[in-house]
């Protein structure tokens, strides 16, 4: 079985040169929720940015959202000085504006927009769009695919008390799934977690949304 990632550095493969890349940058680095590390690794092999690291913090940091401030401001003092840029793979995330604070100490460190990875995957438009049509919307990515066992059958506590699936999911009424990428298993997984839950299905294919667009003003600024 897959397992997701926990604290990891993505290292670049390959030369710095290779098909022609010509003369190496320097290095910029995202520091990023483990969560994305799949999409920001994908989006660093089909630009070629050799020159861009990824380091990835555990996606189980979104379980204690408290706890994500503090690790970044580890991390990036870890980095600093060491990186041309350096950027925040991270939207709010529950941090009720503990990323944004630490940010304020390093002028030039940006982060993702938005509350959260469904904000800025979907961008904003389509995200409120969607909630306005149905509040009542439980939504999943491709990593929340994935590892829907791990972080919301288990995390819940639902494989041991099912009885609690009407206390968790009593008040949706759709679960949305946000994709990044084309996959036939992936789209069937997400219709299986809908009807598990009892929830009509929705479908939005967002790609890589405000992710790759912000991943590239860093790495090719």
């Amino acid at each position: 079985m897959e397992r997701y990632s926990g604290d990891a550095t993505l290292a670049p493969r390959g030369d710095a040169n290779e098909a022609g890349q010509g003369v190496e940058r320097d290095p910029v680095l995202v520091i990023a929720c483990g969560a994305l590390g799949r999409e920001l690794h994908a989006i660093r092999r089909a630009n070629g940015w050799d020159h861009l690291r990824i380091r990835c913090l555990d996606p189980e940091l979104h379980l204690h959202p408290a706890q994500i401030a503090p690790r970044l401001r580890a991390e990036i003092e870890r980095a600093h000085g060491q990186y041309r840029r350096i950027f925040v793979g991270y939207a709010d995330c529950g941090s009720y504006g503990g990323i944004d604070r630490v940010l304020k100490d390093y002028p030039g460190v940006e982060r993702l927009p938005g509350l959260h990875c469904y904000e800025f995957f979907a961008g904003a438009e389509v995200f409120e769009r969607l909630a306005d049509d149905e509040p009542g919307t439980f939504y999943l990515t491709d990593f929340l695919v994935r590892f829907f066992d791990r972080f919301v059958v288990e995390t819940l506590q639902l494989d041991r008390h099912p009885e609690l699936f009407d206390a968790f999911f009593g008040n949706y009424r759709r679960l949305a799934y946000l994709s990044q990428t084309s996959d036939p298993e992936l789209l069937a997984g997400a219709r299986a977690a809908a009807a598990r839950l009892g929830l009509e299905f929705a479908h939005v294919h967002t790609g890589y949304g405000a992710l790759e667009s912000r991943v590239a003003r860093i790495a090719e600024g």
